[in-house]
């Protein structure tokens, strides 16, 4: 068997991580897997790009401008939606050619239009989507953040500039995806079970078929190592307790670095003491601005691309702090819990589904800063740390091991080519 996964990039943002991994798991099981990116960033030969052209830049400008003017010119959402307007044909490509199914990831910003969606359906190969998160099932948004529209039928977008209208922009893309998956019988993967259940609300998804698989980890990388080697290599105290807050771009609001910031406060007035032995490791874009906020002792590391780096940075931590709004099953919360590290987060998304509250970690009540610092003091001061850190390396094995993850989505892959009879 076959298999093209089409993403937009092989290494950037956690869809590219988790479509690398998946790849790798299912080349480890006997599937010949091959990736297909726009932004390709490194050398491996089972990772393709698209033909160099300048229309690569032109597709990502053009829908950015189109999505710029249509917010009135303003910035504010222009990264939260997109509208699949421009897009590279795939269909040509030996890659395409060659695969007996095409693994859809996250393929906005660019990569593939909607148009070009409808002639990879047109081909009569299977098509498999992974949803990253929300944006196949809703109109423009890639997290829905409790509007419930998409569940009969996008319009009045809270994105756009005063809320939308009836026939607004995400009406009109909610209908062209309608039409599209009216022809098609993609099979939609979601991550997490919480996605699942939205995918199955959705309007558009209505009667299609919708899995559950969780992503992947390579647990031969991603493991415990000793945690003073660690903090030596990258020149963190010994003598603390350290926190960790991992995200692309700390400043970024969905990733809850206001409610993290506001509960590291709560936590210092409660414990007055924690200000002299407890510090904070950041690790992500900006990170010297959240550096800047807090009550502790800070220590920003920046972006780190490299992964035994990052796997560096989990082991020199006592603890991983995620308080997302919104999120599909983080890839850093499964990274943090394969290294040992009790993981705490909001009640909120997949986060529930990784997190086993007061067993590998603690999920706190959504938006509550109290809850969140009582959590993080539990982990540090009050609770069995190992036997937290050990049952969160014992979930990992468990439940997103590499050849578990294969194996359902081998599963799958054989149900869509004997639903489109296609041999072969």
């Amino acid at each position: 068997m076959r298999v093209l996964i089409v993403n937009t990039s092989e290494k950037t943002g956690g869809a590219a991580v988790a479509s690398l991994r998946l790849m790798d798991a299912l080349n480890n099981n006997g599937v010949k897997v091959k990736m297909l990116v726009k932004d390709k960033e490194t050398a491996r030969i089972t990772v393709a790009r698209l033909p160099r052209s300048p229309l690569l830049l032109w597709h990502f400008l053009w829908e950015r401008w189109c999505i710029f003017w249509h917010l009135h010119f303003s910035r504010r959402h222009l990264f939260e939606i997109d509208i699949a307007n421009t897009g590279s044909d795939i269909t040509s490509l030996p890659e395409f050619k060659e695969a007996d199914v095409i693994h859809l990831a996250w393929i906005n910003q660019g990569m593939l239009s909607l148009r070009s969606i409808g002639r990879i359906i047109a081909s009569g190969k299977p098509v498999v989507w992974t949803m990253h998160d929300a944006w196949p099932a809703t109109g423009l948004c890639h997290y829905a953040r409790g509007c419930p529209a998409f569940r009969t039928g996008c319009h009045r977008c809270r994105l756009l500039p005063g809320g939308g209208s009836d026939h607004d922009l995400s009406r009109r893309i909610f209908l062209r995806k309608q039409k599209l998956y009216a022809r098609s019988s993609i099979h939609f993967v979601a991550c997490s079970q919480w996605l699942g259940e939205q995918a199955r609300q959705s309007a558009l998804l209505r009667g299609m078929d919708v899995s559950v698989i969780p992503n992947p980890i390579d647990t031969r990388v991603f493991c415990r190592k000793d945690k003073r080697q660690a903090r030596h290599a990258l020149g963190l105290p010994e003598d603390r307790r350290l926190i960790l807050f991992v995200s692309q771009r700390v400043t970024d609001e969905r990733k809850g670095m206001a409610y993290f910031v506001d509960a590291l406060h709560r936590l210092v007035a409660d414990h007055p003491d924690m200000k002299d032995d407890t510090g904070v490791v950041i690790l992500g874009g900006q990170a010297e601005k959240l550096s800047a906020q807090l009550p502790l002792a800070a220590y920003p590391l920046g972006y780190v691309s490299d992964e035994h780096q990052i796997v560096r940075v989990y082991n020199a931590a006592d603890l991983f702090v995620l308080p997302s709004l919104e999120d599909n099953l983080p890839n850093t919360i499964m990274e943090a819990m394969a290294c040992g590290v009790p993981c705490a987060g909001f009640r909120v998304g997949g986060i529930p589904e990784e997190i086993d509250h007061r067993t590998n970690g603690y999920v706190a009540d959504y938006k509550d800063v109290a809850d969140l610092a009582r959590g993080i003091h539990w982990i540090l001061r009050e609770a069995d740390y190992e036997a937290l850190s050990q049952a969160a390396v014992s979930k990992v094995t468990v439940s997103y091991a590499q050849r578990s993850v294969a194996m359902k989505y081998i599963d799958v892959y054989n149900r869509v080519m004997v639903q489109k009879n296609y041999h072969i």
